[in-house]
């Protein structure tokens, strides 16, 4: 039976809190009950009818679809088409202190996992449709709602998104909590697994081995140290900054009394425009051929060009002027960037703070979720002036 439409955004949010919706990539066994998000794609769908969207899945991977509503407008050619987006799906739940998919109303504040990164937002912009449902159809402007799935590992669902309407929409906010300002530079994403081949031994006699473990944790030294130097140097952007790399997973070795002859290491690497240009995976082969002698193998995971939404975009400065938000950059990534690469300019924007993200109590101010409400009204609002 499907649920009777919430009161209030408070309890819209409460409703999504505790529809789990788990990234599985990476899950633990503990977790993969709750994983997926078709379950909230279908009850998000639910809303986006009740409010006079157009709605419809288009299906990424098996089980994990993302939910598109569009809303009426005044006209065949809109001079704007807008694009809501926030992702539906959340980091895992492993090690939180408070019941993830309760949704308690506490202390003036919803909590549980996604609260705050990005159901907060999501139901900041649906209870901001609810409000002007009346209003959209008269609109000389189209707006669009996408519940994006997997954007917590590899963004399949906002790839997928601009694969297919890339050239249809003129602009996204992205629902991520920036304190309702304007996230509109952040850098790239790589990630870069290295696997490195070593030589089998007793521990007794590690001098007969060669220790695959070792030469990784060396050259692993190299690159966070020399690699990254030479990044700074050479791709540093005056907005964004210093590319960044981290050593994220290091596994190696099956017994203790045996010469490990496999390692594995993955790098993340957060990237300028000029070094996504440079291609940041062939010259991190070209830095290990040149201070290793080992055989090694190069896998990407996933790679994506930072967002860079120039200032004088003229539907950004429209929400500027409408909101009084302010432009920021951002250290960590979104869908944003991959809506960019397919040409939509986009920009993150939604009520909460980055810092409750993936927290252990997470959770979204009552106050914060209320405003945000307004703000995409305002939003919206300023676009349909232009």
């Amino acid at each position: 039976m499907t649920p009777s439409f919430p009161h209030s955004a408070v309890e819209l949010l409460q409703r999504l809190v505790r529809i789990p919706s788990v990234n599985p990539e990476g899950a633990t066994e503990k977790e993969h009950e709750f994983c997926g998000e078709q379950k909230i794609a279908r009850d998000v769908a639910a809303i986006l009818r009740e409010l006079g969207a157009e709605v419809h899945f288009d299906d990424v991977l098996e089980g994990r679809p993302n939910v598109i509503g569009r809303f009426p407008c005044s006209t065949d050619e809109p001079k704007v088409r807008l694009l809501l987006a926030p992702h539906l799906d959340t980091v895992g739940i492993s090690g939180m202190t408070i019941d993830p998919f309760g949704g308690e109303l506490r202390d003036g504040k919803v909590w549980g996992r996604g609260a705050s990164d990005t159901k907060g937002t999501a139901a900041a912009m649906l209870w901001c449709l609810h409000e002007m449902s009346d209003e959209l159809a008269q609109l000389p402007i189209e707006v669009t709602f996408v519940g994006l799935m997997g954007e917590e590992t590899g963004q399949p669902g906002s790839i997928d998104f601009g694969a297919r309407y890339g050239d249809r929409y003129d602009f996204a906010i992205v629902g991520e909590p920036t304190d309702c300002q304007f996230v509109n530079a952040h850098k790239g994403c790589v990630w870069v697994e290295v696997a490195m081949h070593g030589q089998a031994a007793h521990a007794s006699t590690p001098e007969k081995g060669d220790s695959a473990l070792l030469s990784l944790a060396e050259l692993s030294l190299a690159v966070v140290k020399d690699f990254q130097a030479e990044l700074k140097d050479k791709y540093t952007h005056p907005l964004l900054g210093s590319p960044t790399v981290n050593v994220g997973q290091f596994s190696s070795g099956t017994r203790p009394n045996i010469v490990p002859d496999r390692a594995r290491a993955v790098f993340d690497f957060r990237i300028t425009p000029a070094l996504f240009d440079a291609d940041p995976v062939k010259l991190l082969k070209r830095f290990i051929e040149s201070r290793s002698d080992k055989r090694f193998h190069l896998y990407e995971i996933c790679k994506c060009a930072a967002m860079l939404t120039e200032p004088d975009n003229p539907i950004l400065g429209a929400l500027q002027r409408g909101t009084g938000g302010e432009l920021v950059t951002a250290p960590w990534f979104c869908d944003g960037a991959h809506l960019g690469m397919a040409g939509i300019p986009s920009v993150a924007a939604g009520p909460g703070s980055i810092a409750q993200a993936h927290t252990a109590d997470e959770f979204l101010a009552i106050d914060d979720l209320e405003a945000g409400v307004q703000f995409y009204r305002k939003c919206i609002e300023a676009v349909a002036a232009i």
